[in-house]
């Protein structure tokens, strides 16, 4: 081959290589720029989903072993962080209880409140649907321990009882007294004393969790306490005794009985 063709080829073949070079530099680097952004992409979703995280592990100690019993590091382990994380999102164990009951019940006062204002049924079904709700959305839930917990716990912590005072027992007295007032005003049920009337409702549920959450009679298997027959049962027996002119619901367990 003549000298001028053969470095001609040679010289094409170099520069074909380092073109190839260069695409594949340039692939890797692509790569190497798209695994850094998923990690970046990963890094930034549990970011922001560590708040979550972190309330979910308290809620469980919180449950397991007591406000007072609680370190924040068993709460930061469990929820896969460091303690000097946690203490970026929460500036104590106080406020990431806070936190956490905000998160499971108080911070939910405004959606049953727009259902209340918006509901067209009953007072009678109302009251029916609140109860069950409540039960679906809390009483199964882990978060149906926190009232057990703040009467066991409540008198040492009096800033957190104060707050419970003011966030759940507060604005819960005041739906059930709405659903109740509600009755009375559209005359389906009875006047009472309205001062008592939201604990008429609230004492046989707040009997409920107790029991639910604790190791005495009501727990054993044989007790057969089913919640949500419970439930049936505790707002029929409430609805005959509120009632102007009670007639038996397709759900009420006596409709059959014979007097």
């Amino acid at each position: 081959m003549h000298r001028s063709v053969r470095h001609r080829l040679d010289h094409f073949h170099a520069n074909l290589y380092t073109n190839n070079q260069s695409v594949s530099n340039l692939m890797t680097s692509i790569k190497l720029c798209d695994i850094a952004a998923n990690v970046r992409a990963k890094r930034e979703r549990r970011k922001e989903s560590r708040p979550g995280e972190l309330l979910a592990a308290a809620l469980e100690l919180f449950v397991e072993k007591g406000f007072a019993a609680t370190r924040a590091e068993e709460v930061a382990k469990r929820a896969g962080v460091s303690k000097g994380t946690l203490f970026l999102y929460f500036s104590s164990k106080e406020e990431l209880f806070k936190a956490v009951v905000r998160e499971n019940i108080s911070g939910r006062f405004s959606e049953w409140t727009a259902e209340l204002e918006n509901y067209q049924g009953s007072s009678a079904d109302l009251l029916r649907y609140c109860l069950t709700v409540w039960w679906e959305r809390v009483g199964s839930t882990k978060a149906s321990a926190i009232p057990k917990l703040m009467m066991s716990e409540g008198s040492n912590f009096p800033e957190l009882a104060a707050f419970y005072e003011l966030e759940v027992i507060r604005p819960g007295d005041e739906l059930v007294r709405r659903i109740i007032q509600r009755g009375v005003s559209r005359g389906e049920f009875r006047p009472i004393d309205m001062k008592y009337a939201a604990y008429l409702v609230l004492a046989p549920m707040l009997f409920l969790t107790v029991a639910m959450h604790s190791s005495g009679p009501w727990a054993d298997p044989s007790a057969n306490l089913d919640p949500q027959e419970y439930i049936a049962m505790q707002v029929n027996i409430l609805l005959h005794g509120l009632c102007v002119d009670a007639p038996p619901s397709p759900t009420d367990p006596t409709k059959n009985e014979t007097p």
